[in-house]
């Protein structure tokens, strides 16, 4: 049951991730899930992948990204984002859960190909969380964009 479940948040997460950084277009993207909806996990993580490419734009240079937790605020509950490709990272928590401001953007300087873009939390507990990310060239253009979910559990 529990597996279930969770595959099904899994099929959730991926098409709400897809379609909403798809309909953005070419200048944003974005998405939302529910992490741990059961609320028992401290582990809970979601990893993306990321991949930054020319689409005419130019060659993508960076990426940067923004989360937001949307839950009502539990003390020691927050939702963090790193960003990682090669040997290089950069991390950041959204520190006021439940208000409507996104955490500040961090920026991955590791050029065109396959990010990592990991959240977790850092309690049990369910976390409704949003995130905001972008591909861009050395120049600040958005660029080609495209995500796969990895794992949601």
């Amino acid at each position: 049951m529990r597996n279930r479940l969770l595959s099904k948040f899994s099929i959730s997460f991926f098409i709400t991730v897809y379609l909403l950084g798809y309909a953005a277009g070419s200048s944003a993207h974005g998405g939302g899930a529910t992490m741990d909806a059961a609320g028992i996990s401290r582990t809970f993580t979601a990893v993306v992948l990321v991949t930054c490419f020319d689409d005419g734009n130019g060659p993508a240079e960076n990426l940067i990204a923004r989360v937001r937790d949307n839950s009502p605020q539990v003390p020691g509950l927050l939702v963090n984002m790193q960003l990682f490709k090669g040997n290089k990272a950069v991390s950041i928590t959204d520190t006021v859960s439940g208000d409507a401001d996104y955490s500040p953007f961090v920026t991955l300087h590791g050029g065109p190909g396959v990010y990592f873009m990991i959240v977790n939390k850092t309690d049990a507990g369910a976390r409704s969380v949003d995130v905001e990310w972008h591909c861009s060239t050395v120049d600040g253009i958005h660029t080609g964009t495209e995500i796969s979910v990895s794992q949601f559990n």
